[in-house]
Parts: structure tokens; sequence; C-alpha cells
């Protein structure tokens, strides 16, 4: 199949550092050509990929140039895959709502991927004006709030079996990556590792919105010694911090739509104690791939029983469930329901997993 991707500007494919859906977008995208596929990917000219690269940006926009204004390098993505939408048999955008006005009227076959949380208000709203629009969910708790949406299943995301590598000791303290911001539990994390008497590093980004957060709630208890700051990984640097770890901390306090850190830690063999919000029963089964927990003392207690997990057994839950492999022949099935005739121009029932 000739496939279009519309990758996010705001970081490269795959990412730099921090950038969850563009790191899922790179991976699916080489997994495809992998397969055969011919795929084309809209992103950012700083982009890496195995398919066909069209840049439609300079740079990612975080790390590029600064003052840039995001919706002139939005009107560049849409202007792209204007011009050449007759050159494919399906186009699949990671953009959120930002494409569908286009795509509904271009009369070839596409689907969304939507990558974030979704009970926001307006949502409702847009989804009733485009009725024919198929969606794809991580998760299904991410799809709760929108059941009006044309939803054709829930694929959760993989990653290369082959890019992280497991370590089967126990570890010698808690990590946590993620952003810093209190949704996502960085105060919670702090609080449990110092009450379980481990020492817990940190390695996030702090978005520019968060600074005040970071300075008056987080800044007074990072030590350097018990609790550390490492700031933003690479792939490299991630593994190293996910393989030494006895745990990863999620102590999310928001309906997380999937939680890519969750499984880059069964990926190393890293079990994971996390709070049950959002995706997280979706992807964590208690007592064999991490402890899920209701509160701080819960995940404090769940600290002192890692010892009953097995981190071989973590990793071979990863391999059997969350692998990009996985992920792109579901992806696969997807488009070639929508790209056959039945499928194209009718006012068809949803297709489902």
């Amino acid at each position: 199949m000739r496939i279009a991707q519309l990758a996010p500007l705001a970081e490269s494919v795959p990412p730099k550092l921090y950038g969850g859906s563009e790191r899922v977008v790179a991976w699916l995208v080489d997994e495809l050509v992998e397969r055969g596929h011919d795929v084309t990917l809209f992103a950012s000219g700083d982009s890496r990929t195995t398919g066909k690269l069209h840049p439609v940006w300079p740079r990612a926009l975080r790390l590029g140039r600064k003052g840039t204004d995001p919706s002139a390098a939005c009107a560049m993505l849409l202007e792209a895959i204007a011009k050449r939408a007759r050159d494919f048999d399906v186009i699949h955008a990671h953009v959120d709502w930002l494409h569908l006005p286009l795509l509904s009227r271009l009369g070839v076959p596409f689907l969304t991927t939507l990558h974030g949380r979704l009970d926001l208000p307006g949502l409702p709203d847009v989804v009733r004006q485009f009725p024919d629009a198929r969606f794809v969910s991580i998760s299904d708790h991410q799809r709760l709030p929108l059941p009006e949406a044309k939803w054709i299943g829930t694929i959760q995301h993989g990653l290369p079996s082959e890019l992280l590598h497991a370590s089967y000791g126990a570890g010698s303290y808690l990590a946590f990556l993620g952003r810093l911001t209190a949704d996502k539990g960085p105060e919670d994390a702090i609080r449990i590792a110092h009450a379980a008497r481990m020492p817990l590093r940190i390695a996030a980004k702090i978005p520019r919105a968060e600074t005040a957060y970071f300075r008056k709630h987080l800044a007074p208890r990072i030590d350097g010694e018990k609790i550390q700051l490492v700031g933003e990984v690479d792939d490299v640097k991630k593994q190293s911090l996910l393989r030494g770890a006895a745990a990863l901390v999620f102590p999310i306090a928001w309906p997380e739509p999937f939680g890519l850190v969750m499984i880059e830690a069964m990926a190393c063999g890293t079990p994971v104690i996390a709070y049950r919000s959002g995706s997280v029963p979706e992807v964590i089964e208690h007592g064999l791939t991490g402890f899920i927990v209701e509160s701080e003392e819960q995940a404090v207690k769940a600290v002192g029983e890692l010892g009953k997990l097995d981190r071989k057994r973590v990793r071979a839950r990863f391999e059997e469930r969350f692998t990009a492999r996985r992920m792109a022949q579901q992806y696969e099935e997807r488009y070639r329901e929508l790209i056959a005739p039945a499928a194209r121009g009718l006012d068809t029932q949803p297709l489902e997993p």
C-alpha cells in the first residue's frame, strides 16, 4: 500500500528528547516499511525515517527557532498533503483534529489516531461535524468521552523489540519519567520514595508553562542525592535509567490516554507502580508486570513487594503485547478495510476490531 503519515510538528520524528506521539509515529513508519509498504512521512525536516520524508517545515517547533508561528507550520502541512493526497491509498493522521475539514473533502480514505485526552469541552461538537471520519483510540478508556465518534478500533502503542534491552537485577532506586506537571504526579513520586526509603531519579522536561510549579513545589525537594533530577533523556540514557530502577513510579492524576513510558519500562524488565487512572489497567497486569494502587500508602507497600515480581516475565509480557510489529499489523488491517471498495464514499457501519 501507498501510505501517508501526517506527524505533529512540535517534535522531530523521532524526537531528539521528549515526545511520545512522534516516537510512536517513527516506529510505525519503520515497521510498515519493513513490511513492504511505500510510506511517506509528512513531518519536520530534521526527522529521520526509513520511509520517504516529505519535510513541511525546516525544524521541529519546540527545539527550533523561537517565535515561530505554529499555525504557519500547520498550514504548510495541510497544503503539502492537499497537493499529494491522490498519490496515496490511505492517509493516516496523528495531528488531532487539524486535518479533518481538508481530508474529509479530498476523497482519499483516511483515519486518525488520537493521542491526547478527549474529555475536553468542544470535542463532541467537532465529532458531530465529521460523522464519517474514522478514528483509532490508543486505549479503550481514552475513547469514553466521545462515544459518537466512528471508532474503528483500539490499537495500543508498540515499540521495536530490540530498541531497549532488559536487566534482571533488582534495581537500586525508583524512576520517574515524564513531564513535570502536577497531573503526572512528581510530588507523589517524591513522597513515595521518601516513605519507602528509596532514592528517586527524575528524568523529565520542564514545560515553559510549568516553570513556576517546578520552582515552588519540586525544586525545594530535589537535593541531588536521594532525589535527583537528571533532566530530559534520549533513548540511550532512558534505557540506562529504566534498567537500573527497581520500579517505574507512575502516580498520575489524569485520564492518561496510554502512557508510553510504562511499556518502555516493561521492555527493560522493570515493573511499574501506577495509580489506577486512565489506561493503566489496560497496560499493567497487577501482580505480574507491576502493581496498580489507589494511594501513596499502597504505592509504598508495593515498593516492598517488588521482590515478588519476575523481571524476566515483565520483559516477556512486553514482547507478547507491546511490540511495534504487533502495532503495525493492526494498523495494516485497518488500512486494508478502509481502502476496500465497500468502504469508499459510502455511509458504512463503524469498523470494529
